[in-house]
């Protein structure tokens, strides 16, 4: 895959980006994405984990958990099928897209504005604040995916997820959700939209 410059639209969620801010990814650099499903953990007040609730509140009556603990065990659910559908996309991309950026390394861009207005939809549905719209000049490699094409988050076999997974990495075919992922020198040549306050 080879390197070009481009502009593209990101969707800032977590820190304030500021004009002519520069975002290195390479390969060894970890995104939030990562960070989120792979690094945190889901915690009761007493500091068990999901495996411990279930172990000291099952009984033979079933199990038995109050909300504080159902909603330990339904987030643990949710970021673990979503950790199982990263680490199956990247097996694949790793296996048969080596040259394409990574999900877990890269920046998450849209190709026009218009697209980063859906994203900015998406993301609000979920109660996800959106900060900003930028746009990014991106010197990288770049892969254009659609997130609708991406395994579902259910308890489909491993096989059904990794084809799924392929199909990902076929590209944007039916464009319902298009999605770049970006790798590179990265710099903030425009904020678009300021939503913080």
């Amino acid at each position: 895959m080879q390197e070009n410059e481009m502009y593209v639209y990101h969707i800032v969620t977590r820190n304030i980006m500021g004009l002519g801010q520069i975002i290195s990814f390479d390969k060894n650099e970890k995104n939030t994405l990562y960070h989120f499903f792979f690094e945190k953990e889901q915690m009761n007040s007493k500091g068990e984990d999901f495996i411990q609730i279930l172990r000291s509140h099952y009984t033979n009556e079933g199990l038995k958990m109050d909300k504080e603990n159902a909603d330990v065990a339904f987030r643990y659910v949710g970021q673990t099928i979503r950790a199982i559908r990263e680490v199956i996309v990247e097996m694949v991309r790793l296996q048969e897209y080596p040259e394409y950026p990574s999900r877990l390394s890269c920046l998450y861009a849209a190709k026009s504005y218009e697209d980063a207005l859906r994203w900015k939809e998406l993301f609000e549905s979920y109660h996800r604040k959106v900060l900003q719209i930028v746009k990014l000049r991106v010197i990288g490699n770049v892969f254009e995916g659609d997130g609708n094409l991406l395994p579902k988050e259910d308890g489909s076999p491993f096989s059904r997820k990794i084809e799924q997974a392929r199909d990902y990495w076929k590209g944007n075919i039916n464009n319902d959700l298009p999605e770049l992922l970006i790798n590179g020198e990265i710099e903030v040549v425009e904020i678009i939209d300021n939503l913080s306050s």
